[in-house]
């Protein structure tokens, strides 16, 4: 049994639409030097893009990883997307820490959600 307490992990908001996802699946190479402190600093680096909304984030035990992103419109995805930390960081991803990637972007037209009371 786990010493730390329990966290719940609840998805990201809906928003009201329209807005953009970014749906960034990956499996990850065994070489992940750097990774976490790279992806720490990406996570806080598209905090400061106006309109970027949030993430959610997820892994399957079998390795498979998906963060989806969130912006408010076009812009804010062009801004984090020719972002210069962030293209060298996609740059290492391809070089060093992904087997494979994919990246889908899509406005999204309809958005709601539930929590149990």
């Amino acid at each position: 049994m786990s010493d730390h307490p329990y966290v719940p992990v609840l998805p990201f908001e809906a928003f009201e639409p329209p807005y953009y996802v970014a749906v960034f699946t990956t499996v990850r190479t065994q070489e992940q030097s750097g990774y976490r402190e790279t992806n720490a600093r990406m996570e806080d680096l598209v905090k400061d893009i106006p309109g970027y909304l949030g993430m959610d984030h997820a892994q399957t035990p079998g390795g498979l990883g998906i963060t989806v992103g969130y912006f408010r419109d076009a812009d804010a995805l062009t801004e984090w997307r020719g972002n210069a930390e962030h293209r060298a960081a996609q740059k290492r991803g391809r070089a060093e820490w992904y087997e494979t990637y994919t990246l889908h972007v899509a406005k999204v037209e309809r958005s709601h959600g539930f929590t149990r009371a």
